[in-house]
């Protein structure tokens, strides 16, 4: 095979390999949530905003917070993403005015196909930096509605609230699997080999990443039992209350 062929088979082979891996991350995640990470944590978000929001007054502060170091990560990966846009920008303006091709690169090293590479981890970044710009957006109005009171459809709100702070979490997810398809993309630079090597061995290390193991599941579990039984104490204890206050007024 020809130097120049190399990109035409490779490249679209690695971007094939990481696509087909994401697409399976996606069934598993609506089918199977607790075999990965990003379904499990999606289920222990749903928990801590019912616990949350079940005693605003003392829980507030701690939700606010907690709310406010995920906002903070999303910032930081978004200007760190438009910060690299413009980096981007300012060598791809260097290398369309320099026609010296490195003798590192094997592979295509036509100018065409240099600006079809900078474009590519380019766009990356754009997408990387509006994902985490509408996590932002998510993690700012959960920031209001966690401090809110059950109202009697407590379940509906919970669902409501739980709903908007995951759809933040995917949005941050999203951008962050943008950050890493475009450093496959940086180094098809140094020709499609690296990039080929590259997605492989990143669609093995997020398998690993993005699982959950048997002891993950059964903690996960676990504290859904605990939880249900001190919800049960505390609504005897109640009860137990109650009663008392009626019979001391009988």
């Amino acid at each position: 095979m020809e130097e120049g062929q190399l990109d035409l088979v490779l490249v679209p082979l690695g971007l094939v390999l990481m696509g087909l891996y994401h697409l399976w991350l996606f069934l598993t995640i609506l089918r199977h949530p607790k075999r990965t990470v990003i379904g499990l944590n999606a289920l222990t978000r749903h928990r801590w905003v019912k616990s949350m929001m079940t005693d605003p007054s003392k829980n507030g502060v701690l939700a606010v917070q907690t709310i406010r170091n995920s906002i903070m990560a999303s910032t930081l990966l978004a200007t760190t993403s438009i910060t690299l846009t413009s980096i981007i920008g300012v060598v791809v303006s260097y290398a369309t005015n320099s026609s010296t091709s490195s003798s590192l690169i094997y592979g295509n090293k036509t100018e065409l196909t240099a600006a079809i590479k900078y474009f590519t981890i380019l766009l990356c970044f754009l997408v990387a930096f509006l994902c985490n710009v509408q996590s932002i957006r998510y993690y700012a109005h959960v920031s209001f509605l966690v401090s809110v009171s059950l109202p009697r459809d407590a379940k509906e709100s919970v669902d409501y609230v739980a709903r908007c702070l995951n759809r933040g979490s995917f949005f941050w997810s999203l951008g962050l699997r943008a950050i890493y398809v475009s450093f496959s993309l940086f180094l098809w630079i140094f020709g499609p080999i690296p990039m080929f090597v590259c997605c492989c061995t990143m669609s093995c290390l997020l398998y690993f990443l993005d699982t959950t193991s048997d002891f993950s599941r059964q903690l996960h579990v676990l504290l859904g039992r605990e939880e249900e039984g001190s919800k049960l104490g505390r609504e005897e204890e109640g009860s137990k209350l109650r009663d008392a206050e009626s019979q001391q007024v009988d």
